[in-house]
This record gives structure tokens, C-alpha cells and sequence, in this order.
């Protein structure tokens, strides 16, 4: 199968660098260049390509407004471009096919250009369009919020945590991460899958997460309190924290009053 691709972004040299790599693909067929918005309409609605890679922060007609003019229901699978990370990454993650971040690495090419891949052939045009009409109605509410100074980002109780780590966004629901470790001028942010060392502060971290169920139980531990399995009094004096994965993090004496409160135990 042939997949007909469409390139849109105002710089020359962006456009450019996506064509090198697409022309790479034997499966590719590149139909046109776009410099702006009101262009990529016109192609889009004419041409009707398999995929877009769509640049988000184009003069006048931005990538938001490309796809409000076409239309969700007749908007090929979309691949995002952008060098800025403020427009909301998580909603590009699950709104979206995919998105890449300027300067664009090729291993994260490939990977979302599979990922398209993948899409197409299943042709899920009505899934497409939810997902579409959904992003384009959290634009107008998230892209406001920039997270490109920092490396995580949280915000209310239950939302999402946008982690960059090794040129990859993560994207990681509290009930995702089993407690926080200190590793030098790094925190060790610990999952069942894996874990993310990331340059953040203990401090900053407790700040972020004591209000979706997290505590501080030593200078250089966090825990999830939702999977805190056992608290146990040592003989030396000291004391531990027995997680449900089994790990084993040290309860500091001055941290234990308010851990036993939070979990309403009784020392």
C-alpha cells in the first residue's frame, strides 16, 4: 500500500527534513509542500492524502485551524510538528496520531510514522474524528499552559504528569507511580513498567504530588500511599515501608506521625 502524505510548515527547512526521511520509505509517496495554513485547506480538501504532518504554530492559519476548517470527519491521520511543547502533550498523545518535537530525532520519526502506519491500515476514520474534535476542544483550555521549562509537570488532584526523559514524553497517572527516590540532582520516579530518572527536586516533587495521595516518608523517598501494603517497626529503632510490588522503602521518624495519619493508623 502506497500512503500519499501531505507536508505543511511555514519553514522551508522543517519541510525539508521531513521530506528527506519520508523519501527514505519505499511505502511513501509525497504529493505536496505546504508554507501555510490556508494552502494546506485547499490541498487537503483536494488532494485528499493518507497523512499530514502538520506544523501547530504557523502565522494566520495555525495547525488547530487547519483542521477546524477541513473538518474532523473528512481530516486525514494527523502527525503534529512542533517546537514547542505548551500545547498541551498529553492531549496530542492520545488526540492525536502522533506528534514530534523540533528538533525532530530520527528513531522518534520512525516510531511515529509505524504508528501511522498502523492507523491507516485500520482505517478507523470515525475514531479518528472523536479523537480530533476532542483535541481541538481541550486546545482553547490547555494551550495556554506551557510546561517547556519544566521537567515534570502536574497539576490538580487525578491529572496527568508530562515527564521528558531520554527525548521522550511520558505521560503517567498517579496511580501509575509507586514512590520517588533521590538519586543526586535527579529523582528516580518508579512504575511497574520502569523507572524515570528525571532532573527534578524532592521538594518540587512533594509539592506536586501531596495532593493526589502522596507522602514523604524520608529526605530521599516518596511513596504512593494507595499501595502501601506494611509498616514495620524494627528492633534497631528504624522503620520500613512494605509497597505491594514488595519493595522496601525506609520510614524516617520524623515523617512517621504524619504517614500514620494520612493512612489513619495507629503507631
Amino acid at each position: 500500500m502506497t500512503i500519499r502524505v501531505l507536508i505543511v510548515d511555514d519553514e522551508p527547512l522543517a519541510r525539508e527534513g521531513v521530506a528527506l526521511r519520508l523519501e527514505q520509505e519505499n511505502d511513501i509517496d509525497i504529493i505536496g509542500e505546504c508554507a501555510n495554513g490556508s494552502d494546506a485547506i485547499r490541498t487537503i480538501l483536494s488532494l485528499k492524502p493518507d497523512l499530514v504532518f502538520l506544523d501547530i504554530k504557523m502565522p494566520k492559519v495555525n495547525g488547530f485551524d487547519v483542521v477546524n476548517a477541513v473538518g474532523v470527519e473528512h481530516m486525514p491521520p494527523v502527525i503534529f510538528l512542533t517546537a514547542y511543547d505548551e500545547y498541551a502533550v498529553d492531549a496530542f498523545n492520545t488526540h492525536a496520531i502522533d506528534y514530534l518535537l523540533k528538533p525532530i530525532d530520527n528513531a522518534r520519526f520512525k516510531e511515529s510514522l509505524n504508528h501511522a502506519r498502523e492507523q491507516i491500515l485500520k482505517n478507523s476514520i470515525s475514531k479518528r474524528s472523536e479523537q480530533l474534535t476532542e483535541l481541538l476542544s481541550q486546545t482553547q483550555r490547555l494551550s495556554t499552559v506551557s510546561t517547556a521549562t519544566q521537567p515534570i509537570s502536574a497539576g490538580k488532584q487525578n491529572e496527568r504528569l508530562v515527564i521528558r526523559s531520554n527525548g521522550h514524553v511520558y505521560l503517567l497517572e498517579s496511580d501509575d507511580i509507586y514512590w520517588i527516590e533521590a538519586e543526586g540532582d535527579y529523582v528516580s520516579v518508579h512504575t511497574p513498567q520502569k523507572s524515570h530518572l528525571v532532573r527534578e527536586t524532592m521538594k518540587n516533587m512533594e509539592s506536586r504530588l501531596h495532593d493526589q495521595g502522596f507522602q514523604r516518608v524520608h529526605r530521599s523517598c516518596i511513596v504512593n500511599l494507595t499501595y502501601v501494603r506494611e509498616l514495620i517497626s524494627l528492633d534497631s529503632g528504624d522503620y520500613q515501608i512494605i509497597l505491594r510490588d514488595n519493595t522496601c522503602v525506609k520510614l524516617s521518624r520524623n515523617y512517621r506521625d504524619i504517614l500514620y495519619q494520612r493512612l489513619n493508623a495507629t503507631p
